[in-house]
């Protein structure tokens, strides 16, 4: 009891949010939840996923941000991190999309509008692609599709990414560095992903990263993302999944990128326009790394909202305009 009581304390952080936990996929996952401004009748879901080594918390600023400007707002935990379960599997994309497309129907709706930042990106481009009945447009943020990530992902093309990838493929002494505060690698990570120009990551952020992924085994399960993405390129499995991201993504897409991101450089994104088939935006916010959501929160805010107004069922706010 005394172990939940303290995952309680460190994921259900309180604010203009409620947290609940839904079944999906053979998984209970945490949510963070705001509701849509009183005034506008059936807004759509606006399904927010974040990226290594966070949890729901990243989102923090757009959830009131999306609420106010009329959305329904809900952060999850993806598998693995935060108040979600930690399963001894499945940390490949395929059952990640399927956590993803259940949880939007276990909140009660047929549809989402997707946002993903880095690894919830990456999620978000196999959910949109595989289960395009459950999203209904997506939003990548600092995450080039999958298949345009796996070309940058090799030696000699100078991707942090890259590096970072390689380095989590040994075992045990990632998670050690990620669970120890004194370690310093959860810091170091976030400042070196972040622009120079960014005053993120602030103490307050490194503390509450830090809390969640030293609940074992988060640190183990976040790693697994990054192994399944070396190990699935010598079996049939990852074979199979790149078969399956050829099909063009027909939704409304928009990727925001970062233009000081040192994981994965801006063409990424840029090249991703190649797998869509649907409308397609692209968003280059100057000054900012691979946290675009964190580093530069009003920015970034004005340009998801800017972007979901062009789409199909945009609520109206009354006396409310992005541009």
């Amino acid at each position: 009891m005394a172990a939940g009581r303290d995952t309680n304390r460190v994921i259900e952080i309180p604010g203009p949010w409620q947290h609940k936990y839904v079944a999906a996929n053979g998984a209970r996952f945490h949510v963070a939840e705001c509701a849509a401004r009183s005034d506008v009748p059936d807004p759509p879901l606006v399904l927010l996923l974040h990226g290594f080594p966070e949890f729901w918390w990243t989102w923090r600023d757009q959830l009131t941000a999306l609420s106010e400007a009329g959305y329904r707002a809900a952060a999850m935990d993806l598998r693995g991190y935060g108040g979600s379960d930690k399963t001894p599997r499945g940390y490949d994309p395929l059952t990640l999309a399927r956590d993803v497309s259940g949880v939007i129907k276990a909140l009660g709706e047929r549809n989402a509008i997707v946002v993903g930042v880095g690894w919830g990106g990456y999620v978000g481009w196999v959910t949109a692609t595989l289960h395009p009945r459950e999203v209904s447009a997506l939003c990548a943020v600092s995450a080039p599709h999958p298949l345009v990530m796996l070309s940058m992902l090799r030696p000699g093309n100078r991707v942090a990414a890259f590096t970072h990838v390689m380095a989590m493929q040994v075992p045990l002494i990632p998670e050690r560095k990620l669970s120890d505060p004194d370690s310093g690698f959860l810091r170091k990570h976030l400042e070196r992903w972040s622009s120079p120009h960014s005053t993120f990551p602030d103490t307050t952020a490194v503390s509450t990263y830090q809390a969640a992924l030293s609940l074992w085994p988060a640190p183990h399960c976040a790693l697994e993302y990054h192994r399944w993405l070396v190990r699935s390129r010598m079996r049939m499995d990852g074979r199979h999944f790149s078969q399956l991201m050829q099909r063009p993504v027909t939704q409304a897409v928009c990727v925001i990128h970062g233009a000081d991101d040192p994981a994965v450089p801006a063409r990424g994104p840029a090249a991703s326009s190649r797998q869509v088939a649907g409308p397609f935006r692209s968003e280059l916010m100057p000054d900012v790394g691979h946290f675009a959501n964190e580093e530069d929160p009003v920015g970034f805010n004005a340009r998801l909202i800017a972007w979901l107004a062009t789409l199909p069922d945009a609520p109206v706010v009354p006396g409310q305009a992005y541009g």
